[in-house]
């Protein structure tokens, strides 16, 4: 019945978002019966994949991504490692040679018993076998027979694997202790949509999937406890907490193994983590979805863990509200991993944390759920969509949940890590290809801190309240699908009834900056002249609050003439005066005050501070007046 409504809902939502006729994307079902060895780390799977070709165009190869093989000596992803300036110091190995400080890429060291691959072999489509060629993280099919538009297949194979030691994201005994991080551990089908094949090879940044099913069983030592993606349909097998109330588990007394069922529907992965030492908490989430923790039983993070689970509550009840309900029944935070990495219907944390850190990385990598794993972005082109909106409701969340020192301020680390980008003069544009990006520092700014930037932006343009209603409205017409900057532009338009092309073009597709100054003030005919400067390239429309000395204020918007539409009244019961609109032609602007210069304590631009100016001193007259 799950598998139905949400398939169900897709569909709906599909209607509804595009049309029959002008969306449409591919389908996989994934069945895969794994067996891991932990005394190895290695392990035997078979995978039956049902493809479905929604697209119009008729498929003669498909592409299948080996992410293990990355883990291994020579892979892009080793050179990669050896050849960016700023590689990540969690896969690096950093040594003294002589007074020089070196680096050495983890990888490059590893022993064939360390390494991970995921080699396939008896490759059939419909019985028949197919050619399938390995070459590094990708894996090439020559179909036996072409799929036609709206056209179904069937795929079979057969997978040896090894987890690699934990360098990134997935592997084996991190340095927390966890056994068996298992993400990106499968053969998984590429991405096939308007654009093409996405067969990326994997070199350390994010993923895109195809929609689908997964019923994946799992056969491990009958130690470790496992959790991660899905719905455990054996649990009265299992126990470990998992088993109904009322009932008894039963486990072979001479079993050395056990077999863990999962099911998951309309998702577009499959992770999971185990542990012989894991603690099993099961807590009660809004609506009905049970919330899972699955931590090492260590003394110093016990207490920490416990804290987290109902503010994980919170969270997930925070995003509903803001964003839109939750669809599945079940939600785990598992400790595993190297840092935090979002999964479909689970996240892997590191877990030595205090509880405010704890929450914190909760609270990012559960929005991911939204921002994500139901909102489907292509992350390796657009990853500020998934990055940044993903920090804006998380730091949005943090800042009401948990007030700290950022509570009145919730993006103003966004905004100090993207001025100080700004002021290296390496910025790249965000359409850069998140393997493209020449700092691992210029990546992670770009994505996280302007991608949340786009959204106070935003907000800004059309007004935060237009801003809330469109984030509602794009996963209400966009979940269960892949969703490009320009739906959410054109979002954001159907909402404000604003023209924004000129938005998306330049905050994500240059580099151009927000530079405003005043420029001078002066009194003419008893009335006061202002002129206004566009320094930076890019234009905005502009807030302008003008303080009299007798204390009343009034707000002075210059909206752009490409908006073609204007924001709500930001500041309540302030008058307000529509100006004639400063558009980016003109890089210099005149509007009149009808009060004397005398009469003027402040005039200032952006009081709220709000724009990403990067030079926000030259935003008010006199210069002197403090902000």
């Amino acid at each position: 019945m799950k598998n139905q409504f949400l398939s169900l809902l897709f569909l709906f939502f599909i209607g509804s978002a595009f049309g029959q006729k002008t969306y449409w994307q591919q389908h996989v079902d994934y069945k895969m019966d794994v067996n891991l060895d932990v005394k190895t780390y290695q392990y035997k799977g078979n995978q039956e994949l049902v493809y479905t070709n929604n697209s119009p165009d008729t498929l003669k190869k498909v592409f299948f991504h080996l992410y293990n093989n990355a883990f291994q000596p020579g892979s892009e992803m080793d050179a990669r490692l050896q050849s960016i300036n700023d590689p990540d110091k969690r896969m690096v190995k950093t040594f003294k040679s002589g007074a020089t400080e070196k680096k050495e890429s983890r990888i490059s060291t590893l022993k064939p018993a360390q390494i991970g691959y995921l080699k396939i072999t008896n490759f059939k489509q419909d019985g028949v076998a197919a050619k399938a060629n390995s070459v590094g993280t990708i894996l090439e099919v020559e179909l036996a027979k072409p799929i036609l538009p709206g056209g179904k297949t069937t795929f079979t194979l057969d997978f040896d694997g090894q987890v690699p030691e934990q360098i990134r994201r997935s592997g084996r005994n991190s340095s927390e202790g966890v056994a068996l991080s298992m993400t990106q551990w499968y053969p998984k089908m590429a991405e096939y949509d308007f654009e093409g094949w996405h067969a990326d090879p994997y070199i350390g940044r994010e993923f895109h999937g195809v929609w689908g099913d997964f019923d994946v069983k799992i056969t491990i030592d009958k130690n470790y406890v496992l959790g991660g993606t899905g719905y455990l349909q054996n649990k009265n097998e299992i126990g470990f907490g998992y088993e109904d109330k009322g009932t008894q588990v039963v486990i072979p007394k001479k079993a050395k193994t056990l077999t863990w069922h999962f099911k998951a529907p309309m998702v577009h992965d499959f992770a999971w983590a185990a542990d012989k030492d894991f603690i099993h908490d099961v807590y009660p989430g809004p609506n009905g979805v049970e919330l899972h923790f699955l931590y090492k039983n260590d003394p110093k993070i016990i207490e920490n863990w416990k804290k987290l689970q109902p503010k994980t509550a919170e969270l997930m009840d925070f995003y509903n509200k803001n964003v839109g309900q939750y669809p599945y029944k079940q939600y785990s935070v598992l400790q595993g991993g190297d840092g935090g990495m979002e999964y479909a219907m689970c996240t892997l944390i590191t877990g030595d944390r205090t509880a405010n850190s704890l929450i914190g990385v909760t609270a990012h990598e559960m929005a991911h759920s939204w921002f994500q794993h139901i909102l489907a972005t292509n992350e390796s082109k657009h990853g500020w969509m998934d990055e940044g909106f993903t920090s804006y409701i998380s730091d949005l969340a943090m800042s009401k949940l948990v007030p700290g020192k950022h509570a009145e301020k919730p993006f103003e680390g966004a905004y100090s890590n993207y001025f100080y980008m700004v002021e290296t003069g390496r910025e790249q544009p965000q359409t850069t290809h998140g393997d493209r990006f020449e700092e691992n520092m210029i990546y992670s700014i770009s994505s996280y801190s302007k991608g949340e930037l786009f959204l106070t932006q935003l907000a800004y343009i059309i007004g935060q309240e237009n801003l809330d209603k469109t984030l509602k409205k794009f996963y209400a017409d966009f979940k269960f699908t892949h969703p490009t900057p320009n739906d959410i532009k054109r979002t954001a338009e159907k909402v404000s009834g604003m023209n924004l092309d000129w938005y998306l073009i330049d905050w994500t597709q240059t580099t151009n900056t927000i530079d405003f100054a005043i420029k001078e003030a002066k009194e003419v005919s008893g009335k006061t002249e202002v002129s206004v400067q566009r320094i930076g390239k890019m234009p905005m429309p502009l807030d302008i609050l003008v303080t009299y000395s007798d204390g009343t204020k009034e707000y002075f918007y210059a909206p752009l003439q490409m908006m073609h539409g204007e924001k709500p009244n930001p500041f309540g019961n302030v008058k307000r005066t529509v100006l004639t609109g400063f558009d980016w032609a003109y890089p210099n602007y005149k509007f009149t005050i009808n009060k004397g210069l005398s009469q003027i304590s402040k005039i200032e631009i952006d009081p709220e501070h709000q724009m990403a100016d990067v030079k926000q001193e030259n935003n008010v007259y006199p210069a002197t007046a403090k902000k």
